[in-house]
């Protein structure tokens, strides 16, 4: 299931990351920090539980869940959601609610290529990944 997502990835282009940001709500003195981080992402399998962990100079984050079971996260942004992560199609499908709102955070692995896209509302933003040696 989620195995093809294992492995370190590093950001390699972002395209409209500031304009998710701002849909999002974040600051401008963030969303400029933010948009100069080339964040790594290391995704890990232990049994059911799939840990993410995003690594920057700006912050590090890390979230354990479960496919399918509904969890609490705190996001890079510090907004406290209601988070589950399915696997559908081959990807990895990340949905976050709070306040109303919903956005979408999509995986997409493509030999060692890893595509995230990031969607509010009608935003959309998509960042490059590639796999680490």
């Amino acid at each position: 299931m989620a195995e093809a997502f294992v492995g370190t990835w590093n950001l390699k282009e972002s395209v409209n990351f500031d304009g998710y940001m701002k849909e999002l709500g974040v600051g401008m003195a963030t969303r400029a920090v933010a948009n100069l981080t080339k964040p790594t992402t290391i995704i890990l399998v232990d049994g059911d539980t799939v840990t993410v962990k995003t690594q920057s100079t700006m912050k590090n984050t890390e979230v354990s869940f479960k496919l399918g079971e509904e969890f609490d996260e705190t996001t890079a942004d510090d907004r406290k959601v209601k988070s589950t992560v399915t696997v559908d199609d081959g990807k990895l499908v990340h949905v976050q609610k709070w306040k109303g709102k919903e956005t979408s955070l999509v995986r997409e692995v493509n030999g060692n290529s890893l595509v995230l896209t990031l969607t509010l509302n009608d935003v959309v933003c998509t960042r490059n990944y590639e796999k680490a040696e």
